[in-house]
């Protein structure tokens, strides 16, 4: 069966409270046409991957303002690899040190990172790119 439409999970995880950008986010998604699904303030790695196989998204874009990155990308990618998931995508935001961004990236813990400053038009369409190359039935 062919996917209509691109479906999304954003979370929050940690203890960070602040979900603004989160969001801003998820609203601009959903403008663009896409399936999202808001999962709250305060979710670990674990609450995350389960609603994301749950939901059967194409992508989790998680919002970290903690300082925990380093910790919770690679987690959310290892527990996607525990549970067959690896076909879900991980892209994330927030205030992420460049050198972080590059390593993160590199190690394969994250697809894409956006800070404060990219636009919701800028990642719009990195998640149509990515996903209508990557998955070739999503509309």
């Amino acid at each position: 069966m062919k996917k209509t439409r691109i479906r999304v999970l954003v979370g929050k995880p940690g203890l960070d409270g602040h979900d603004r950008g989160a969001k801003v986010i998820a609203r601009a998604l959903r403008d663009a046409g896409m399936e999202v699904i808001y999962s709250g303030l305060h979710q670990t790695p674990e609450q995350l991957v389960e609603a994301a196989i749950q939901e059967d998204v194409d992508l989790i874009g998680v919002s970290v303002l903690s300082g925990a990155h380093m910790t919770i990308f690679p987690r959310i990618k290892e527990l996607l690899k525990e549970q067959n998931a690896k076909d879900i995508l991980l892209m994330g935001g927030g205030t992420i040190p460049e050198e972080d961004i590059a390593t993160l990236i590199e190690n394969g813990s994250v697809e894409a990172l956006f800070t404060p400053g990219a636009t919701t038009t800028e990642i719009v369409s990195w998640i149509e790119e990515k996903l209508s190359l990557s998955k070739g039935d999503v509309v």
